[in-house]
């Protein structure tokens, strides 16, 4: 269950994001997440959710398809 839980430090790295990137994404409520004592922290699965989702917004928005030779 442990594993489960992330971390700031833990999303960032995850993410690729610089920690202070982290944070102020996770303030602003881009990322799921929620403060336990005054620090955040994440659910493994949501973030991966959240990925997902991002993932395909961005593919469902684009007019560009790399497998369409740009068309």
């Amino acid at each position: 269950m442990a594993d489960e839980i992330l971390t700031i430090r833990e999303v960032a790295d995850l993410l690729k994001l610089n920690e202070k990137t982290a944070y102020k994404l996770a303030l602003a409520g881009e990322i799921p997440g929620f403060k336990v004592g005054g620090s955040w922290r994440f659910e493994r699965q949501a973030i991966t959710s959240w990925i997902k989702r991002k993932v395909e917004e961005q593919q469902n928005g684009r007019p560009f398809r790399a497998d369409a030779g740009g068309k």
